[in-house]
């Protein structure tokens, strides 16, 4: 058989525009792909045990934040009730927190503390806590759903806790017109 009637056999029987159609089939490793990629879909479909899909990429992004989390822990502050207590009788450091809160505190809390927009920090009510360790935690990390900044962002470390232990000193101070109490009554 000579190769031109071997090529005239793939021919097909209607032409279109005039020109006739060559038969040229797909090679077969490319069907037994294809095939295969059809099988893989139907198993990887009802694939119940996850073991194809595995736990998920929410899953898996949330265990390698946690190993992560355990390789390398976040630095810890040191920041406490007692280490505060201890700052509260440092007249530096209360020197340091009277000038940063008048930098950064009046214009919501006024200069005598009474409140304006934000709360009276002066009276035994408190939104978020009155101990110096929540104090520390409101002023370091800020209340954005009321307004207050994470001043832990903007402020250096000493300054946080140096305003912590300023806002606690002025419990009982009684300003003139403050205003009117807000949260639970602490201890």
């Amino acid at each position: 058989m000579s190769k031109d009637s071997h090529d005239n056999d793939r021919l097909l029987d209607h032409a279109y525009d005039g020109i006739q159609e060559y038969d040229n089939p797909l090679p077969r490793w490319w069907v037994w792909i294809f095939y295969a990629t059809i099988i893989f879909a139907v198993a990887y479909y009802f694939d119940f045990t996850g073991r194809v899909r595995g736990p998920g990429r929410i899953k898996e992004y949330e265990q390698q934040m946690a190993d992560a989390a355990k390789r390398w822990p976040a630095p810890a502050d040191g920041v406490d009730e007692s280490v505060l207590l201890a700052l509260a009788k440092d007249a530096q450091t209360l020197a340091l927190g009277k000038s940063t809160f008048a930098t950064n505190c009046v214009a919501c809390h006024r200069a005598d503390a009474g409140g304006l927009i934000g709360p009276n920090l002066t009276d035994e009510y408190w939104i978020h806590g009155g101990t110096l360790a929540a104090i520390y935690k409101t002023v370091d990390a800020g209340v954005l759903e009321k307004g207050m900044p994470n001043w832990g962002k903007l402020l250096k470390p000493e300054q946080v806790k140096a305003v912590a232990v300023y806002v606690g000193s002025l419990k009982g101070t009684n300003p003139p017109n403050p205003k009117a109490p807000q949260g639970d009554k602490q201890p």
